[in-house]
């Protein structure tokens, strides 16, 4: 009990604790501030994302996730968007991604209140739950992309690799294991390697992306006709910058 308790207590410590759209303008309206800086109320409209393809929406967060990283991030007026999105929402994607605070879904992407839907879990994967909640926002909702994000040094990551074992954690790993089988490295296969860490997160989004064509005919259609795209990128924690996995 004692030792449970202890590997939960470390667990948590590194889980918690390290772990061609023509442009934005095009779907937001800014208005100006008394700094002269525009402050965007708009939100996107069913028509604005009808009218995207899953590429322009992917250039978009391209764009947007430079705009993250050189620190200049749309400034916008969020309580004019909750009013403006509150009977309807258009949102163009859904992002997948780790439970760590340290990822700021939203920011990352340079999105506005109704651009996106987030699902997180520790360790990005997916289960029934969030394959619903996938199918709901593409096939119901309308959202043209699904994008898995990983992010360096996650702690279940490293968790899963360490085989930590203690209450509903370790039915969570398990589902991380498949990814750590896949990868093929010689060197030192533990969480203190971070290169193998790296290796793994890797392998990790990407063995997501598969799991979402393999458990959902719904998903898997709909990408076949290029109504949507399954995309991945991993999040350096240094920089802000994603790197995607197309």
């Amino acid at each position: 009990m004692i030792r449970n308790v202890t590997l939960a207590t470390v667990f948590l410590s590194v889980l918690f604790f390290s772990c061609n759209e023509k442009s934005s303008k095009t779907e937001e309206t800014a208005t100006e501030t008394s700094s002269n800086k525009p402050l965007v109320q708009e939100v996107l409209t069913k028509e604005q994302r009808d009218a995207l393809t899953p590429e322009q929406i992917i250039q978009t967060f391209k764009e947007g996730n430079e705009r993250y990283v050189k620190n200049e991030l749309t400034s916008r007026d969020h309580s004019e968007q909750v009013r403006k999105s509150a009977k309807g929402q258009y949102p163009k994607a859904v992002v997948l991604s780790c439970l760590d605070s340290r990822v700021p879904v939203e920011d990352v992407f340079d999105r506005g209140i109704g651009d996106i839907f987030v699902g997180r879990v520790a360790g990005n994967f997916v289960n029934e739950d969030l394959l619903g909640s996938m199918e709901f926002g593409c096939a119901v909702a309308g959202a043209k992309v699904i994008m898995v994000l990983g992010h360096e040094y996650c702690g279940a990551i490293k968790s899963a690799i360490d085989d930590v074992k203690v209450g509903n954690i370790t039915a969570m790993l398990s589902k991380i294991k498949p990814a750590i089988e896949k990868v093929t490295y010689e060197g030192e296969r533990t969480s203190a390697n971070e290169e193998y860490v790296h290796a793994v997160c890797d392998s990790n989004v990407r063995h997501t992306m598969e799991q979402i064509r393999e458990r959902s005919p719904i998903l898997k259609d709909l990408e076949a006709q290029g109504k949507l795209k399954i995309v991945g990128g991993i999040y350096d924690m240094e920089t802000g910058k994603v790197t995607f996995i197309e």
